[in-house]
């Protein structure tokens, strides 16, 4: 399996719903845009490109894998992640189980989404929509702007956790409601993904079966 699509799994495959503990931080803005993002957007669609940088060896420079796909999430406890280049890979969410697809070895794994998500960027996109809901797993600190967008740095309070920080960015100018536009990850080995999200729409009417994962003929199902 791919390093980009594992390091997202890393990031997934945590407890269930997170929880946030407000810090003290410069700029107030940041926290009541996230607050305003999880309260007013209810389901979202997107495409999406994703980074993953792994940490440098003293004999190699960082090396950097790139790929790309679109994103659908409804509230609360429903996403999809469609990988389309370079490899065909997806991610479901139904609310009750994750299905985690690899065409490449037409492989399925599925686990109880109580177990596998908790302390991750899931939690923040598709959870329920009030931010005292994630109120025990993360410190949150808010951040100085940078590169158009408001970000906050969450920190799991858990450090054994697969996950060393997640940064949530998110372009307010001219937006009635603040838009998700990029996440960043750290995971436990030091690998870092950057999720940047284009042509964000907000509350997207999306279809019922979006969130049903049906599995392809012939795939082995895998149940840890």
């Amino acid at each position: 399996m791919t390093s980009f699509f594992r390091g997202l799994m890393a990031c997934l495959f945590a407890l269930h719903f997170c929880s946030v503990t407000l810090a003290q931080a410069p700029n107030a803005e940041a926290m009541n845009s996230l607050s305003q993002f999880l309260k007013q957007t209810q389901s979202g669609r997107a495409q999406f490109t994703q980074i993953v940088t792994s940490p440098a060896k003293a004999d190699q420079a960082p090396r950097k894998k790139t790929s790309s796909g679109t994103f659908e999430f409804q509230r609360p406890q429903q996403f999809r992640f469609a990988y389309q280049k370079p490899f065909v890979q997806t991610m479901v969410s139904d609310g009750q189980f994750l299905w985690l697809y690899d065409a490449d070895l037409n492989q399925v794994t599925v686990r109880k989404q109580s177990q596998a998500l908790g302390q991750t960027p899931a939690a923040f996109i598709a959870s329920t929509g009030d931010l005292k809901v994630l109120q025990a797993e993360f410190n949150l600190i808010a951040e100085a702007d940078s590169e158009g967008m408001q970000w906050v740095k969450a920190i799991p309070k858990q450090s054994e956790g697969a996950v060393q920080a997640i940064r949530v960015g998110l372009k307010v100018q001219g937006q009635a409601i603040p838009v998700l536009t990029a996440l960043e990850i750290v995971d436990g080995l030091g690998q870092t993904s950057r999720l940047s999200f284009q042509n964000f729409e907000v509350n997207a009417k999306l279809a019922s079966e979006t969130f049903q994962f049906k599995t392809p003929a012939g795939a082995q199902v895998i149940r840890p």
